[in-house]
């Protein structure tokens, strides 16, 4: 056969494989459609540069377990275009091969391409060549800067048309978002705000991708744009026309953390009543954002001030294991609310009020019904009477009856275990007890000393601009020529500098000054020190280190970096203050560490000294061998007595570290109590503790046979002495569930060892803390669970009579049992 034959045929083959798969996906003022069905769609959000393509296959088959419909992702705009034309789709940035995974597991994709992303990742996404860019405007109605969105924004879609990923041609990818909560900050910009709104939508329907487009928070989306909401709570919400369906793209599962931050939880009670409250009033889409937060690994963490931990409290937490009994719990809402997927989003409904802040909706069809009861009061349970029949609706919560008669699932009645994670030492063979370690000084002299740069500026230029996001690390150097005659002159002077509120180091005529940094929020501050000067020439250098360029608000990329200015010589007299201003001095800037210019991390460079190594010394690099811990468990670093600074394992940038800023004070010694809405203040721990002590090493980065390589550069001064390597596991499983429930306990691939607390009938405690109350079965409890259980991965229990005997436990009381295993 001629080759242009064969060829036609295979376009053939393809195009018929291709029609016989693609899906149709449309919506309707209930719910999105796809090939005609009416679909109830939960989702959660991955950021695929959070962890690594190694991880993609694990994390993605728990969120299928936990009852997800599809995944949700971000496209970091910054990383896959570090300069201009320049494109890198590698490693974790292979935003095709996730794709290609969430299909592999059978689930949808949801690809919120922005570009603006948020997600506090540095620069809310947008590439800082972007910002330098003669005549940008961003977000607004800009040529320069939306000819720079289109292009990228139409890579996009072009790379998931040619892998054919959309649904529309037989992929994985059923939504797709433009912009990102622009609804939020749009006043700011006026008519041309709105103007650019309008484009945003025209340029997305231009690109022909076969399924909806969504736009979040943005009430005014124009058609046929879906506007979706963010939020703790979006039961309220209401779509922007009775056409589109009522749809939540950002349920917070928990809460970012920042550098002297606290901890942020939310309970698995407080989000299921969110979900469920969400569905009952006619939600049929939400996303939990995050199901899996992940690490922010090299220098992608914004803010400033975000952590590189970016565990979110999700269900999924930042090392790939199950957030328990978060993840649980919600599975356990998924499941009931697929078994009602039909009767929610193509049924009748109607509403009832009990009264007391109780409200029920039934969703009705020919084949049944589905009932929802709502109890919104924070503080009291209430017992209805629905159709003859009392139900008990604790307070702030959601029961779900399937056929509107059995309860089978209430929101605060959690059955899932709760795993409690453990740290374990690195007992790989041969591993010494302490990590031995050689080091170097950073050397920079050339800025520190001498004031030298490699371009020069006659004014205090911002760090995006100067440094163009090359690196933290930005040398401000001028000098000054004071003679005795000066009216500055005395015996006390100061030296002003107004900052950004990112981290400063200053130095006059090479001697260390002081420093000063802020906390996230917070934008500027004024440094002043008193300075002793030299008759004649002086030389000031300022090194900022920046911690993440902001990534939120009207005019964030605005936002200032480094040094603000003004800076300024300070002489106070008797009966005078006087000022030298020099902001318009002739400034040297240089750019990076002479360390990170040399690839310190990476090279196997032999002037490393090996004895003797110094302690609390600023700019210092360290570096030790280890073997890789035993096993497949996650891996962290701990990194107590360390200041603040980088680290790589073998190459691989893991992150900025601060262990020595300690979280600050304000949480509470009482039990979180679920009920009332929550907001990131609410349930907060880790008060008075480094804000983050360890680091994720994925296993990826390891090599399992031979020597693997930490280097540390240690801004601040520190003790490298106790840093070490750990494995995380789960250490017991716990689980209080009530009669007539099935539940499972599981040590998460690793045999249950024992069981240490078992009772059923009215026990008291949580978690680590169980007790016998004043009723238990005839049969002993532990032996029962013993028996079904120790020596097993998982292990599934009745929780009845017929499996524990009969209770001394009145009519009156619910019997419950507790179980504490240890893994």
């Amino acid at each position: 056969m001629h080759p242009s034959k064969i060829l036609l045929a295979a376009l053939l083959l393809s195009t018929l494989a291709l029609s016989a798969t693609s899906s149709k996906v449309t919506y309707d003022g209930r719910a999105i459609i796809i090939d005609g069905k009416h679909k109830l769609l939960v989702s959660g959000s991955i950021h695929y540069p959070r962890s690594t393509a190694e991880m993609w296959p694990d994390l993605i088959k728990k969120s299928k377990e936990g009852g997800l419909d599809a995944i949700e992702t971000y496209v970091f705009w910054d990383s896959h275009e570090p300069a201009r034309r320049e494109y890198d789709f590698s490693g974790n940035l292979d935003l095709i091969r996730f794709l290609k995974t969430v299909q592999d597991e059978g689930l949808y994709a949801v690809l919120r391409i922005g570009p603006y992303v948020c997600a506090e990742w540095n620069y809310g996404g947008f590439p800082v060549w972007l910002h330098n860019m003669p005549g940008v405007q961003m977000r607004t109605a800009n040529d320069v800067f939306m000819n720079e969105m289109k292009n990228f924004t139409t890579l996009i879609v072009n790379m998931v048309k040619q892998e054919n990923l959309f649904a529309s041609q037989g992929g994985p990818v059923i939504l797709a978002q433009i912009e990102n909560e622009y609804g939020n900050v749009m006043s700011s910009y006026g008519d041309e705000g709105r103007a650019y709104v309008e484009w945003c939508a025209n340029m997305a329907q231009s690109l022909h991708i076969g399924v909806p487009w969504i736009m979040c928070q943005q009430s005014d989306a124009p058609e046929p744009m879906i506007n979706t909401c963010n939020g703790w709570y979006c039961d309220q919400f209401t779509p922007n026309r009775p056409t589109i369906p009522k749809m939540w793209t950002e349920n917070w599962t928990g809460w970012f953390k920042s550098w002297g931050g606290k901890d942020p939880h939310r309970t698995a009670e407080d989000l299921a009543f969110a979900v469920a409250r969400f569905y009952q009033l006619g939600g049929t889409f939400q996303n939990y954002y995050m199901y899996h937060g992940g690490t922010n690994f090299g220098r992608t963490a914004g803010g400033p001030y975000i952590t590189t931990s970016y565990d979110y409290d999700a269900p999924l937490d930042e090392y790939g294991n199950l957030n328990q009994p978060k993840w649980g719990h919600l599975k356990e809402l998924h499941d009931v609310l697929h078994s009602m997927e039909d009767t929610v989003t193509r049924g009748n409904i109607s509403s009832v009020d009990f009264g007391n802040s109780v409200s029920g909706t039934i969703y009705s069809t020919e084949k049944g019904s589905s009932c929802f009861f709502a109890n919104t009061d924070s503080k009291n349970d209430t017992t209805i009477n629905f159709q003859g029949i009392d139900y008990k609706v604790p307070a702030w919560s959601v029961s779900i009856l399937p056929d509107c008669e059995n309860v089978v699932y209430n929101t605060a009645k959690v059955s899932a275990q709760t795993s409690v994670m453990v740290k374990k030492t690195n007992v790989a063979e041969d591993e010494p007890a302490a990590l031995s370690w050689s080091w170097r000084p950073e050397t920079n002299d050339k800025s520190i000393l001498f004031g030298r740069g490699d371009v020069t500026a006659n004014q205090i230029l911002d760090q995006k601009e100067a440094a163009n996001d090359l690196s933290d690390y930005l040398f401000y150097m001028t000098s000054v020529n004071l003679k005795e005659d000066d009216p500055i002159w005395g015996n006390n002077m100061t030296l002003r500098i107004a900052g950004s509120g990112q981290v400063l180091h200053v130095f006059v005529n090479g001697e260390f000054l002081g420093s000063q940094w802020a906390k996230y929020g917070v934008f500027d501050y004024v440094f002043e020190q008193q300075i002793k000067l030299n008759k004649g020439k002086n030389i000031i250098t300022l090194l900022s280190a920046t911690v993440g360029f902001a990534n939120y608000g009207a005019n964030f990329d605005l936002t200032q970096a480094g040094v603000r200015g003004p800076v300024e010589l300070v002489g106070y007299h008797d009966d005078e203050i006087v000022i030298k201003d020099l902001s318009s001095h002739k400034w040297s800037y240089k750019v990076g560490l002479e360390g990170l210019y040399q690839e310190l991390f990476s090279s196997d460079s032999s002037k490393w000294q090996q004895d003797n190594y110094p302690t609390n010394q600023m700019f210092t690099w360290y570096k030790s061998s280890f073997k890789a811990p035993l096993g497949t468990d996650p891996v962290v670093v701990d990194l107590i007595g360390l200041g603040k600074g980088l680290a790589w394992v073998n190459g691989n940038s893991i992150g900025r570290y601060w262990p020595s800023f300690i979280a600050e004070d304000g949480c509470s010694l009482d039990p979180c109590d679920y009920r009332g809405s929550y907001d990131n203040n609410k349930c907060v721990t880790n008060c008075g503790k480094p804000t983050q002590r360890w680091y994720h090493v994925p296993r990826s980065f390891l090599n399992n046979e031979g020597d693997n390589t930490l280097v540390l550069f240690e801004e601040f001064g520190g003790d490298p002495a106790s840093v070490n390597f750990q494995t995380i596991a789960i250490g017991s499983a716990c689980v209080s569930a009530e009669e007539n429930k099935k539940i499972e306990l599981s040590c998460q691939g690793r045999p249950i060892s024992a069981i240490k607390f078992a009772s059923f009938g009215n026990p008291l405690g949580t978690c680590g803390s169980f007790s016998s109350g004043t009723c238990e079965a005839s049969n002993d409890a532990i032996s029962i669970v013993e028996k079904a259980c120790v020596g097993q991965e998982s292990c599934t229990i009745d929780v009845s009579e017929d499996t524990f005997g009969s209770t001394t436990c009145g009519d009156d009381v619910i019997k419950t049992l507790a179980v504490e295993a240890i893994c």
